[in-house]
């Protein structure tokens, strides 16, 4: 190898960690995002509702207008939409660092080598795949049920201004 393919492997080595950390995070939290939805499915059966951030905030700001919701709504579902994003790229990373080295052991003949960079490759792409897959589910059924309840208050809040509008040609008296 060259000097700046050195270079690069070493560069590379180094992120390995905290690629494997994030990854880690990334899976911890599908778990709590996983959680939470089911959590939410089983308030919907038993009281008919869930939880939904989004009537909470139009309830807190009642002159919102439709880009606000919106913008709040992509606010809620952004981390899930991130990680179904970036966990499988993150990955390939950590399971490409670890293959240089699992193949230089391949040449020297070294299975307990080849054998320990493997692990961590594989295993790490399973994490990933893993984190992306539950996100991709939590956020797809948040996003369904966010979008239901962003038509409600847009529904009620045409309702709430075309009733006074209405009356307002009728002359009492």
């Amino acid at each position: 190898m060259n000097a700046l393919e050195s270079l690069l492997y070493e560069v590379s080595k180094w992120f390995l960690t905290p690629v494997l950390v994030v990854l880690t995070l990334m899976f911890i939290y599908a778990l709590f995002a996983f959680g939470m939805l089911m959590f939410d499915v089983i308030l919907r059966l038993v009281k008919g509702r869930g939880i939904s951030p989004l009537l909470q905030f139009a309830k807190k700001n009642p002159h919102a207008n439709q880009e606000t919701l919106e913008l709040h709504l992509l606010k809620l579902i952004e981390p899930l939409r991130i990680t179904s994003r970036i966990a499988p790229m993150l990955g390939l990373v950590a399971t490409m660092i670890p293959m240089g080295p699992a193949l230089i052991a391949v040449s020297s003949g070294d299975s307990q080598g080849i054998a320990q960079n493997l692990i961590v490759a594989f295993s790490a792409v399973i994490v990933a795949l893993l984190a992306a897959a539950i996100t991709y589910l939590v956020l797809s059924i948040r996003r369904r049920w966010l979008l239901h309840d962003l038509n409600e208050i847009l529904s009620s809040k045409i309702a709430i201004t075309v009733a006074p509008d209405h009356r307002a040609g009728v002359v009492h008296g």
